[in-house]
């Protein structure tokens, strides 16, 4: 890609992945094809793998997420300008990642819904690509997570001029099913998303 942004980011050794986290199976159910218009906290994943976990409606014991498993979904999520990581360039972060777990759920009560909250850092203030990375995460964590989750990317405070604006687009639930609409911008996020997939293989 030419006129890049940040030609030369400053890369950052990846952390080894304990091997108990690699044997772990974190969700339950298999993850299949759903039908257009099945909903992940309320926004569209048309035609997208996502969890089929239909949690306490099924009466089944679901093991509760934590932070570092969340890491491990979006660590390997490929930069949109450079052959490198989210972790390697520093964008994920385990400790900028929040898992909030209710003793007692309730579907009625958004407030008492299991919740994810990610921050990234964007390499430079000025990164166009930041939303871009921003939905990347969302898709990915939207994919594989059970739907039980209410899930929130923000960009990290104080680290994009427009952090306002960012984290506005990355949390507006229209403009995120809009932007599932659209296969141009869809096959970019499934590149991005390619090398977080291969490494589950890997792994």
């Amino acid at each position: 890609m030419s006129d890049l942004q940040n030609a030369n980011p400053t890369i950052y050794t990846p952390t080894p992945v304990p091997t108990t986290r690699k044997a772990r199976k974190v969700f339950t159910g298999k993850a299949k094809k759903q039908p257009k218009g099945v909903m992940h906290g309320d926004v569209p994943v048309d035609g997208m793998e996502v969890d089929a976990d239909t949690d306490a409606d099924s009466g089944v014991d679901v093991e509760e997420i934590d932070a570092e498993e969340v890491f491990d979904l979006i660590r390997n999520i490929n930069d949109p300008e450079h052959p490198l990581t989210l972790e390697q360039l520093n964008v994920a972060q385990p400790h900028l990642i929040t898992v909030t777990n209710p003793p007692t759920p309730s579907p009625t009560d958004s407030t008492a819904l299991p919740h994810i909250d990610v921050r990234i850092v964007p390499t430079i203030p000025h990164c166009s690509m930041a939303t871009l990375i921003g939905l990347c995460v969302r898709v990915r964590l939207m994919r594989c997570l059970p739907r039980r989750y209410k899930v929130d990317v923000r960009v990290r405070e104080g680290s994009h001029a427009s952090e306002e604006q960012v984290n506005k687009q990355l949390n507006d639930k229209e403009r995120v099913a809009a932007a599932m609409e659209n296969q141009s911008l869809l096959d970019v996020v499934n590149r991005c998303l390619a090398t977080a997939v291969e490494s589950e293989v890997v792994a």
